[in-house]
């Protein structure tokens, strides 16, 4: 069974630092892209970050340069480094795996910004 379990989330002050973390199993890890999605109250789920299974990454415009999105394939896990949090990152944020046509979602973890 597919099974994604995030971390990390929490209250930052504008221009702090957050690490998020997704921890997988029941599917060969190594062999599927991973994605961070997410979606703030009012708009559309989004794709932040992408990276593949050779450690290719792609970012939203709006996170270039301030999140990197990385992966431990002996460990299973993939990780999203925010650093200069701006309001607008205020969301919930959502580990993803797409495999054949089913999308598979952690239970999402909290990131608010504010002063």
């Amino acid at each position: 069974q597919v099974q994604l379990v995030e971390s990390g989330g929490g209250l930052v002050q504008p221009g702090g630092s957050l690490r998020l973390s997704c921890t997988a199993s029941g599917f060969i890890f190594g062999s599927y892209g991973m994605n961070w999605y997410r979606q703030a109250p009012g708009k559309q789920r989004e794709l932040v970050a992408g990276i593949t299974s050779r450690g290719g990454t792609n970012y939203a415009d709006s996170v270039k340069g301030r999140f990197t999105i990385s992966r431990d394939n002996t460990k299973n896990t993939v990780s999203l480094q925010m650093n200069s949090l701006k309001p607008e990152d205020t969301a919930v944020y959502y580990c993803n795996v797409r495999i054949l046509t089913m999308n598979y979602w952690g239970q999402g973890t909290q990131v608010t910004v504010s002063s």
